[in-house]
C-alpha cells in the first residue's frame, strides 16, 4: 500500500466581475484546490499502478469536499476539471493515477454529473503551472463552459512529488456568445448534450 504523504494544500478562488464588457448580474466564480504529495513511485518502475488509485480516493474526497464548500455548495457548481503535475523523477502514468480518485470524487459529491471530467497532466519541475480545463458537468458540448484555470505551487512539485488538482466553476464564461448548446437546452442524458 503506497503512501501519498501530503506536504501542502492550496485553495484558489476567483470571482470574474466582467471581461471587458458590461458587468454581469452575478460574478462568475472559479475555484481550484491542489495538493502536493510525495510520489511513492518516483525513480521506480511499478508495472501495476492501478491499485494505488484506491489509496488516493480519500484525498480526492477531501479535496472535493473542501472545494465544493468554498464554491458555495454543490448547487452552485456547474463546471469541473482535474489535472496533475508529476515531478521529474516520476512518470506521466503517476499523474494519471488521479483520473478515478479525483474525477469520481467530484462527480459523486456533486450528484447529477454525466459529462466526462476534462483533464490535463504533465511532467514539470518546481514552480510548474498547469491549465486545468473546465467543462459543463452534464453536457460536454456546452460552449459557454469551455474554459480553464491555472494552478501551481511556487515550491512544488519537487522531483519526487506530484501536485494533484481539482477545479470547479459556477456559470459560463462572462459574455459568452459563441452559440452552440446553451445551458437551458441541456438534457444531460448522455454526458454530451
Amino acid at each position: 500500500m503506497p503512501e501519498f504523504k501530503i506536504r501542502k494544500m492550496q485553495l484558489i478562488l476567483e470571482d470574474v466581475h466582467h471581461d471587458g464588457g458590461p458587468k454581469p448580474d452575478k460574478p462568475r466564480k472559479l475555484g481550484a484546490i491542489v495538493a502536493c504529495v510525495q510520489n511513492p513511485f518516483a525513480s521506480v518502475y511499478e508495472p501495476d499502478l492501478q491499485p494505488a488509485m484506491e489509496d488516493l480516493k480519500p484525498l480526492g474526497s477531501e479535496m472535493s469536499e473542501r472545494l465544493i464548500a468554498a464554491m458555495g455548495g454543490k448547487e452552485a457548481v456547474d463546471g469541473y476539471g482535474k489535472g496533475a503535475i508529476v515531478g521529474e523523477n516520476g512518470e506521466l502514468e503517476h499523474a494519471a493515477l488521479w483520473h478515478v480518485p479525483g474525477g469520481y470524487a467530484m462527480r459523486g459529491l456533486l450528484g447529477e454529473s454525466n459529462a466526462i471530467v476534462p483533464s490535463c497532466m504533465k511532467r514539470g519541475g518546481v514552480g510548474a503551472r498547469l491549465d486545468i480545463p473546465l467543462g459543463h458537468i452534464n453536457a460536454a458540448y456546452v460552449r459557454s463552459h469551455f474554459d480553464g484555470i491555472e494552478v501551481g505551487l511556487p515550491d512544488g512539485p519537487k522531483a519526487d512529488e506530484i501536485v494533484f488538482g481539482l477545479a470547479m466553476s459556477s456559470g459560463g464564461r462572462v459574455h459568452s456568445r459563441m452559440g452552440g448548446l446553451e445551458v437551458w437546452d441541456v438534457k444531460g442524458e448522455d454526458g454530451l448534450r
